[in-house]
């Protein structure tokens, strides 16, 4: 008798894709007005053959949730994968993101778990791209039909979400042109609770018109963290906000460093023998000063299932989407709701864009000026782009020095004289209380210009 240990053998083809065939074969009550069954007969290719040749999807991700997304994904028929994360592989990693092992400690996520995928299911590609988010150029992100975010930063959800946003273009009457629609699938989890949701820019709610359903960061007063401490977590943020400037006065203090977070849990500790305080291990100090969100493995495959489905239902039509926000509690049985929320018509990020209003003498230098003094903007160090065009980058060096110039065009001539234009601008901006990396865009409409008064100008600046 076989070890259960011992490699199974793979499926053969067709019998891997079976069931997948059946799904998108058949026509039935539920699917979308536009799917189209293809049984690939008499050697013609299946809607499964079409939607793997053709369909590129981008996992934003590597993590807990990643690692099950790769492998759904890849099992769902996806074979053109590209995978994006900056961090490396840790030990605490191993017990939940199970395309890691041991020697694999210190390594890419992104790069390891491609691998891994692309050696257990046959004909998948995967690329691997091991760096922040923030360092792809936008057009990087247009190439995919569908993005699937498996992350647990806020911050990093917005801005992804801000960047599909931006692709959608509005007509004359404010309609959502559906080739410009950027589709996304959102995943969380923490601990036995999670969600999935459908984000089609322009129809349903995106990540900003529904910011209110996450809650704010638990924050604890400084005079307790001081004066009275009662937890394990008052003792490691006394060492991480108050006692390490104490004592590296200028020092800026980095959560990736691995000494100086065995500096802040001895510090922590020592806080916690003083008033008498149990529970201060290494990994809680981690948890405590990088808000890490408690993982289980299980809740990351469920959730990552309902993405994958999510996403294929989206590419192929065959059933209708979730409507739109799936929530998913574990802790005491099995509870799964669907929710349905209302878009923001006025998003910022979703919307037809927030109209600046220029003199056809307006300067670019005036216009960058303006976006720091915008009430519902106020962006900082802005980078503009136009139709791809570089109008003016604030980095790296090399772009600064060639764009510079234009700062001193007026906006009419960069836009070519248009009356109206929209333009993306990338910056610093305030978002709970953090100094995050935006992108906005904006439509701008210059005075006296026939064609201009075409748009709503209710936002003008």
């Amino acid at each position: 008798m076989a070890s259960p240990d011992a490699e199974q053998p793979a499926p053969t083809e067709p019998a891997r894709w079976r069931d997948l065939d059946m799904l998108l074969s058949r026509p039935g009550n539920l699917v979308e007005a536009s799917f189209d069954p293809s049984p690939g007969v008499s050697g013609t290719p299946t809607l499964r053959d079409m939607l793997g040749s053709i369909v590129e999807v981008l996992v934003v991700g590597a993590g807990g949730l990643g690692c099950e997304l790769l492998k759904d994904l890849a099992l769902s028929g996806f074979k053109k994968l590209h995978v994006i994360d900056m961090d490396t592989i840790d030990v605490s990693n191993l017990n939940r993101q199970f395309l890691f092992r041991v020697q694999d400690v210190g390594k890419s996520k992104a790069e390891v778990a491609a691998k891994r995928v692309m050696e257990r299911v046959s004909g998948v590609s995967i690329v691997p791209h091991f760096c922040r988010i923030e360092d792809k150029e936008i057009d990087f992100y247009s190439q995919f039909h569908i993005i699937v975010l498996g992350l647990d930063s806020i911050e990093a959800r917005s801005y992804i979400n801000s960047v599909a946003c931006s692709f959608l273009e509005y007509d004359s009457i404010d309609n959502p042109l559906p080739e410009t629609v950027k589709p996304m699938v959102d995943g969380g989890t923490e601990g036995f609770k999670g969600h999935a949701r459908v984000i089609v820019p322009g129809t349903t709610p995106c990540f900003e018109c529904n910011i209110w359903l996450f809650p704010p960061q638990v924050k604890f007063p400084l005079c307790t963290l001081a004066e009275t401490p009662r937890t394990a977590a008052h003792c490691i943020e006394y060492a991480h906000l108050i006692k390490w400037d104490e004592v590296h006065p200028g020092k800026p203090f980095d959560a990736d460093d691995a000494e100086h977070m065995q500096w802040i849990y001895s510090e922590a500790l020592k806080r916690a023998e003083l008033f008498g305080i149990s529970g201060v291990t290494y990994s809680l100090t981690q948890g405590v000063v990088k808000n890490i969100i408690p993982a289980i493995a299980s809740t990351n495959a469920i959730i990552s299932a309902a993405c994958a489905l999510e996403a294929f239902k989206l590419v192929s039509g065959c059933s209708k989407s979730v409507s739109n926000y799936l929530t998913y509690n574990g802790l005491e049985g099995t509870h799964i709701k669907v929710t349905e929320f209302v878009r923001d018509k006025d998003c910022l990020v979703c919307g037809p864009g927030t109209l600046i209003e220029l003199d056809t003498s307006s300067t670019l230098a005036e216009f960058i000026k303006m976006l720091e003094e915008h009430p519902k903007l106020r962006i900082s160090k802005a980078s503009v782009t136009h139709e791809g065009n570089n109008l003016y980058m604030q980095s790296p060096e090399v772009l600064e020095q060639m764009t510079r110039p234009n700062l001193s065009v007026p906006m009419f001539e960069l836009l070519k004289g248009v009356p109206c234009a929209t333009v993306h601008a990338t910056g610093m901006a305030e978002n709970n209380g953090k100094k995050v990396s935006s992108l906005r865009k904006l439509r701008v409409a210059f005075k006296g210009v026939t064609g201009a008064s075409n748009m709503d100008t209710t936002e003008s600046s």
